[in-house]
């Protein structure tokens, strides 16, 4: 099995509700709209949008057999979106995230060179 590794000073990671309206689009068709987004911040990188399952329209997803793993969130699988020219493998999710990234459970983030991420209010 794989490390598991626990976040902490030297590889923080928080997971918090956006409080904002986040809209994801690729060109003139919306892929998902939620109000109950998690934002996820991990070390240096930019934060990263999880959007509820339910919020997001799953006609434009086709899952493929692309994995990878994180030693601090998990296994992630991989979705393909139909609409988006480079979409192959441009959306993700943790379908049982470690303890530390809990509430990004049953959630699924994109590309943001892919799709475009608008966060409303």
């Amino acid at each position: 099995m794989p490390d598991k590794l626990i976040p902490g000073p030297d590889h923080p990671i928080t997971v918090e509700p956006n409080p904002a309206r986040v809209v994801v689009k690729a060109g003139e068709k919306t892929i998902a709209d939620t109000t109950r987004a998690q934002v996820l911040r991990e070390a240096s990188y930019p934060p990263v949008q999880y959007i509820p399952l339910e919020d997001v329209d799953l006609a434009m997803l086709s899952p493929t057999e692309h994995r990878t793993h994180c030693p601090y969130k998990g296994d992630a699988s991989y979705y393909s979106l139909a609409a988006v020219p480079d979409g192959e493998n441009a959306v993700w999710v943790y379908e049982d995230p470690y303890d530390a990234v809990a509430p990004i459970k049953g959630h699924v983030a994109f590309y943001p060179d892919r799709v475009e991420i608008e966060e409303v209010g």
